[in-house]
């Protein structure tokens, strides 16, 4: 079977024959690659062709793709059972560890995804408060929940919608937009409106419109309104949790927040999320408090088995310094590549996060990333992917490193990159 055989195929009975929209390969064109198998740092299509992977499940597998111990722990779950609709030790396990890692959680609930962790985080602060209104920043991505739809980053910025179709404008009107890393702004949105203001949420670093970092007194004067005002700051920690560091963006910046979501890294693969906080907040939850929230596989204990195997993993003693070690010998490599061809080009890394933009600086917002030379982008992904390099379809999404990526991994992507840029510039 070819790429572009199995892609018609799918079109046929899936909506552009994905089940989530920037694998679709719109953004740069041409047949997604239909992948069959995975193991460590590569993954293999349907062709038998092999790629180094700087997808990840979209950050998921930061211990790599296959993990013999995360391998063993879902096997030895699934031979008792899929799936019970009842509690299990490993969820107070998961609960137990979430709580110990993170700064600023106390309680944690389990649930399928990361979209229902923000969902119900956003409820649960307005449950707490009594106020209906929401800061978000423009670019942030925080799953496909109405109210989080509005000039969202991601899909909905790769195909040219930042507000989605089916979003009621009564719904839409509780959600306040405003510039990422401007704290005078969100400081004169406080002023204006700060009674009504129920929670902020924001990726503290953001990977939805790429990689773009916090500056420091953003997130600061951030907890600080919050804290002032009796709103409830969200961390979105979807992507940055256990991806730039074992306490997360909260530890590595040094921000408590009130609530902090969470999925990728915690389900190793498995569809796992999490939204946890603030007793008094959590303690609003049901069937404690009047906020209502259930799911049938909330806690699978086949994905819990995979995030705990997981998060196992991360523990080790220079886990994160090495896989920093690698990100970091990525971004620097590609820069120097593009600067001996005379590309414009940037880079950077945050733990195992990394962002790369055809712009002479990493941008520090959403209209900086609008910056971006999309076309040269879009280049660079098709002569990388011949070459068997696998980064994100899309200009607007961060890449990720795992452990399983060698030195010598990142050498033959600087390698094939350094002759892409070439190309290029001819």
């Amino acid at each position: 079977m070819s790429n572009e055989s199995l892609f018609a195929r799918a079109q046929q009975f899936i909506p552009a024959g994905v089940n989530s929209p920037v694998r679709a390969f719109r953004a740069v064109g041409g047949a997604p690659r239909f992948i069959a198998r995975a193991k460590g740092a590569r993954m293999w299509d349907a062709e038998g062709r092999a790629y180094l992977d700087y997808i990840g499940s979209w950050g998921a597998m930061v211990v790599g793709h296959a993990h013999p111990e995360v391998v063993a722990a879902v096997c030895a779950a699934a031979g008792n059972g899929f799936s019970f609709g009842a509690p299990t030790e490993a969820e107070i396990e998961m609960a137990e560890l979430l709580c110990k890692l993170l700064p600023g959680m106390d309680l944690v609930r389990l649930v399928s995804s990361g979209t229902e962790a923000t969902m119900t985080a956003l409820r649960l602060a307005r449950g707490h408060t009594g106020r209906n209104r929401v800061v978000k920043f423009e670019g942030c991505y925080h799953g496909h929940a109405d109210s989080l739809l509005v000039k969202a980053g991601s899909g909905a910025l790769t195909f040219g919608q930042p507000s989605s179709s089916g979003v009621p404008p009564q719904v839409a009107a509780d959600t306040l937009v405003l510039d990422y890393n401007d704290v005078a702004q969100l400081e004169r949105c406080f002023a204006e409106n700060g009674k009504d203001i129920a929670a902020v949420i924001v990726e503290p670093v953001v990977g939805n419109m790429n990689l773009v970092a916090p500056k420091p007194e953003f997130l600061r004067g951030m907890r600080e309104l919050c804290t002032k005002h009796g709103a409830v700051l969200i961390l979105d920690e979807v992507m940055t949790g256990f991806r730039v560091g074992l306490t997360g963006a909260q530890g590595r910046y040094g921000i408590q927040p009130d609530l902090t979501t969470l999925g990728k890294v915690i389900g190793g693969g498995m569809p796992v999320g999490a939204f946890g906080g603030r007793r008094e907040i959590m303690q609003k939850i049901a069937p404690l408090g009047p906020v209502y929230q259930a799911g049938t596989l909330s806690g699978n204990p086949v994905a819990v088995a995979a995030g705990l195997a997981t998060l196992r993993l991360v523990q080790a003693p220079g886990f994160y310094e090495k896989l920093g070690e690698r990100t970091q010998q990525l971004t620097a490599g590609l820069t120097a590549a593009a600067k001996k061809h005379g590309v414009v080009f940037s880079a950077q890394a945050i733990g195992g996060m990394f962002g790369i933009y055809f712009r002479a600086s990493a941008p520090q917002s959403f209209a900086e990333v609008m910056q971006c030379d999309k076309e040269a982008f879009n280049r660079f992904f098709h002569a990388m992917l011949e070459r068997g390099v696998h980064f994100a379809p899309s200009a607007y999404e961060a890449g990720f490193v795992s452990a399983a990526h060698s030195s010598e991994d990142i050498a033959e992507t600087v390698s094939a990159a350094d002759a892409v840029f070439a190309a290029m510039k001819k």
